[in-house]
């Protein structure tokens, strides 16, 4: 897994996801229904903090990259306990997944209003 999430992220360093003629998958929902899903730019915006170029990715996706530091630490942690020989699996209220899904729901609107 380690291998192939190498290969991945060096083949996105290398290549644009902002021009065309790549091999990088495009967006389900978009190519349906033409509409930015949550998660629309998430790849552009990891390019761009690969790169350094912050004010980028910010404007590829807000709220992924807002979001980017807590999924880091569930990463890190997840790993740390993996390599200590433990099972960690991060869990959310009830509570907490509905604000998840409000937040969602209420960027995916919010992004193809405008």
């Amino acid at each position: 897994m380690l291998a192939a999430g190498a290969v991945g992220a060096a083949y996105l360093y290398r290549t644009d996801p902002h021009e065309p003629g790549h091999l990088l998958p495009q967006c389900p929902f978009r190519m349906l229904t033409g509409l930015l899903c949550p998660a629309c730019g998430g790849t552009r915006m990891v390019y761009d903090l690969m790169h350094g170029h912050f004010a980028e990715a910010w404007l590829d996706n807000r709220a992924l990259l807002l979001a980017s530091p807590y999924a880091l630490y569930l990463l890190g942690r997840w790993a740390w306990e993996g390599l200590r020989g433990r099972h960690w699996r991060p869990t959310l209220s009830p509570r907490a997944q509905l604000v998840v899904l409000a937040v969602a729901v209420t960027w995916t609107v919010a992004r193809n209003i405008v």
